[in-house]
């Protein structure tokens, strides 16, 4: 165009982008008069091994010159984008995998229709479920389903990044952009709390760090621990918000021979030993507003209970328990714990792992981003199901939904680190890989004229090397 400006064609806002300047996105930029992808194509290079050992990485700069069938990976990051796909996409790489011929269809995807799933490891009330999950005052996501000894929330989707206000689209797309880059957002949660998410690193709710994940509700922990506490506590109260365990009611209790106790907590009684909405939900004793655990006792009776009975109570992480003694008007006295029962609490929180926040990417690329694959996208979402194409997002591995189009799931942990970018439309752009045999591609009428060799890659003047990360299963395996 005049004046040395280009237009970036690589999403539907078409920049206008002056020279030495950047686009909307700050991924393309103006320079030298053309249209260019700023970041690195990132390709992945595996160890390889010599005499029984594996040998590092190249370490140090990279110039593509290490390229070797099998043993390096070209992924979406930084590959650039074709949307709406009215062309191939970027990188169509071919190599020679344990003497098969393999494609590689490599992309940047632009998800409007994208979220998180965020687990968060607490008992801690976080909020009621359906709840707007807000940043910055904009609600962003909700509370779903709580999972166990987790809360869960959802963020994003395409009815915050695109279905309310301007602002509402850019501060969700900026959360999730932040939450996928592993840094911490802070939200706020209607009625309930406020948290600080951050993938990989214990949350943080209301101020304070959540240190444990629950060993399991109430009853569980009753079923885990009974025998170590037989012979030691008459009874054992493990409140719990979703199902508080009373040992003597409790099957285990009752398989250890040991004499009714008589306590009757307050709730709604499911199975023997097992009650339900003991207290309301709260950040107290596991995860209810209670501060006092006797509060909870409903009764005790008299014709059961006896006079030096002793009452462990205690939460399903360990972090909150008490040790009663009842005097001989039946009301419990607090006591000091006796060092076994100390070490049968302690053994609780050992069992309970540490408390983490996941964030789980979750797109659907089943609409024109397969016509950068094949001019007959059906087939590439048929061969997806057949598991004879592999999908991967920045090498990772994914998840695909059952059911229509290529909805997947991936955890950013597992994501090398800036696989991740925005369009200001607002949506957000993640790597994807097809990868599959050549006789597959070209039956789903792949787009041959386009495949370039693994090797000349080398002539790509923004390449750069990664090692691939060891835990991870190697994509072309």
């Amino acid at each position: 165009m005049s004046d040395g400006i280009v237009t970036c064609d690589a999403c539907p806002v078409l920049c206008r982008i002056r020279p030495g300047k950047t686009g909307a996105c700050d991924r393309y930029g103006n320079v030298d008069g053309a249209l260019r992808r700023l970041e690195p194509a990132v390709v992945l290079e595996r160890a390889l091994e010599r005499d029984g050992r594996l040998v590092p990485f190249a370490g140090g700069a990279w110039d593509g010159a290490l390229l070797r069938d099998g043993d390096s990976f070209v992924t979406g990051i930084g590959a650039g984008t074709t949307y709406p796909d009215y062309k191939p996409a970027p990188f169509i790489v071919s190599s020679r995998v344990d003497g098969v011929d393999m494609i590689t269809v490599v992309t940047e995807g632009i998800f409007s229709y994208c979220g998180l799933k965020l687990k968060i490891d607490t008992d801690r009330y976080l909020g009621p479920e359906q709840a707007a999950v807000r940043v910055k005052g904009e609600q962003v996501g909700h509370v779903t389903t709580a999972e166990y000894g987790s809360q869960m929330l959802s963020v994003g989707g395409v009815h915050h990044l695109t279905g309310g206000s301007k602002k509402e689209g850019v501060v969700t797309c900026d959360a999730m952009l932040d939450l996928c880059a592993l840094k911490p957002v802070e939200m706020t949660i209607d009625g309930g709390a406020t948290v600080v998410v951050q993938a990989g690193k214990a949350p943080v709710i209301d101020g304070k760090h959540e240190e444990r994940m629950r060993v399991g509700c109430g009853s569980a922990t009753i079923g885990i621990f009974a025998r170590q506490w037989h012979g030691h506590a008459d009874e054992v109260v493990v409140v719990d918000d979703h199902i508080t365990g009373v040992l003597t009611e409790h099957q285990a209790g009752r398989f250890l021979g040991m004499r009714h106790a008589g306590i009757r907590v307050r709730g709604r009684k499911s199975t023997p030993g097992r009650y339900f909405q003991v207290a309301n939900p709260g950040t107290g004793w596991g995860g209810t507003d209670i501060t006092e655990p006797l509060s909870i006792i409903e009764s005790i009776d008299p014709k059961t209970a006896w006079p030096g009975m002793r009452l462990l109570m205690v939460s399903t992480t360990g972090e909150h328990a008490a040790w009663f003694v009842l005097d001989d008007a039946l009301v419990p006295r607090p006591a000091e714990m006796p060092r076994v029962i100390v070490d049968v609490v302690d053994r609780i929180g050992e069992n309970c792992e540490p408390a983490l926040c996941s964030v789980v990417f979750m797109a659907g690329a089943g609409g024109s981003l397969r016509a950068g694959v094949t001019g007959n996208p059906v087939r590439l979402t048929r061969s997806v199901r057949q598991e004879v194409t592999r999908v991967t997002s920045g090498g990772a591995p994914v998840h695909v939904w059952p059911g229509g189009g290529i909805t997947y799931m991936v955890d950013v942990t597992t994501m090398p680190a800036g696989s991740f970018g925005y369009v200001p439309t607002p949506a957000l752009v993640a790597p994807l890989e097809f990868t599959m045999p050549v006789d597959a591609y070209r039956a789903m009428g792949g787009h041959m004229d386009q495949v370039r060799s693994l090797a000349s890659l080398r002539e790509v003047d923004r390449l750069e090397g990664r090692p691939w990360p060891a835990p991870h299963p190697w994509p072309l395996g």
